[in-house]
């Protein structure tokens, strides 16, 4: 059988080819100049009536994910003459009160994340009522067509930790820890199902709190010194990996910590061997596609997937790849 990550980067190919057009030192300057210009002076490439898209994310408070999200959410706005309106909020009730305000506002479009969907549903059902179009990003996938979302942006969680088993298998590994930071949310579940469901060894799911760093790290390196078969840790977010490596220290274990998403500190661990490998979703692209397809809708009734979501991952990372995406995370856009 192929080795998954090179299936998995050829599937992405067209994604990838616009992230790494700008590889040549003097082409990613000029890009990154106009992208920086374009955003300071608000120049839009398009005439269309200055909408209002808001979009409403389960983030708690200083998670880097959703700032290169954003990120590309923002880049979009200024290029299709968006008025991007960006809220979040951890607690699932507090998210679907913020979708609630935004259909009270009467904006152009709602972009949301699925991670309890249940706790959106209603929210979710009133934006649609109101003639608003909704796109989900990221997370609830399995609920967004039900929802009446117009489509859903974002990796197929199963299969992106099914991707992470087999590259386990290839790696050799016997026993993991998969390690959940966030409990009750659909998209995390659905990682670690999908990496005992292709990974030929064992995997022991362990919840941690991950508001509180220093209890994430005791609670991992306990799990570690307790248990000496372990020889490989998958977080599931970029900076707890970091903070795995640190209780993989203080354990004094030899097992390999790996990741879910990308971003600079990780894509620094991969390159000097400190990370195995990431998993990347590419949350830039998440954040652009899901304006530039409210746009597409509004201007043009246009609707991509086909009833499907619109996959912009998982990418298998390696330290093989990750010196040419290093660059892309110290701007903020991997």
């Amino acid at each position: 059988m192929a080795r998954f990550p090179t299936w998995v980067v050829i599937a992405l190919a067209g994604a990838l080819s616009l992230s790494l057009a700008g590889c040549s030192s003097t082409g990613g300057k000029r890009a990154e100049d106009a992208r920086k210009a374009a955003a300071a002076q608000g120049g839009a490439a398009v005439d269309t009536p200055r909408w209002t898209f808001a979009m409403i994310t389960h983030s708690g408070d200083g998670d880097t994910f959703w700032d290169i999200v954003q990120s590309g959410a923002k880049q979009a706005a200024v290029k299709d003459n968006i008025n991007f309106l960006y809220s979040h909020d951890a607690e699932a009730q507090q998210q679907a009160q913020l979708v609630d305000a935004a259909v009270d506002k009467k904006v152009d479009g709602i972009i949301v994340t699925l991670a309890k969907p249940d706790a959106l549903k209603a929210a979710v059902a009133r934006a649609e009522k109101a003639g608003i179009p909704v796109i989900t990003v990221n997370s609830g996938s399995a609920q967004s067509k039900a929802y009446g979302a117009l489509t859903h942006v974002g990796q197929d969680e199963t299969f992106a930790g099914e991707a992470v088993g087999q590259e386990l298998n290839e790696r050799g590994k016997k026993k993991v820890l998969c390690v959940l930071h966030e409990q009750g949310n659909v998209g995390h579940e659905q990682r670690c199902a999908g990496v005992a469901k292709t990974f030929s060894g064992t995997v022991d799911n362990l919840y941690v709190n991950g508001t509180n760093m220093p209890d994430v790290q005791a609670t991992i390196g306990a799990k570690l010194q307790a248990d000496k078969s372990v020889d490989a840790v998958v977080t599931l977010g970029a900076p707890y990996a970091d903070t795995a490596v640190k209780a993989r220290a203080d354990a004094g274990s030899r097992a390999e910590v790996d990741t879910f998403d990308l971003n600079a500190k990780v894509a620094a661990e991969l390159r000097d061997g400190t990370l195995g490998f990431a998993v990347d979703q590419q949350p830039y692209l998440q954040g652009y596609q899901a304006v530039d397809l409210l746009w597409l809708y509004k201007y043009n009734g246009d609707v991509l997937g086909g009833g499907r979501p619109v996959l912009t991952g998982p990418q298998i990372v390696t330290k093989d790849q990750a010196a040419a995406l290093e660059e892309y995370t110290k701007r903020g856009t991997r």
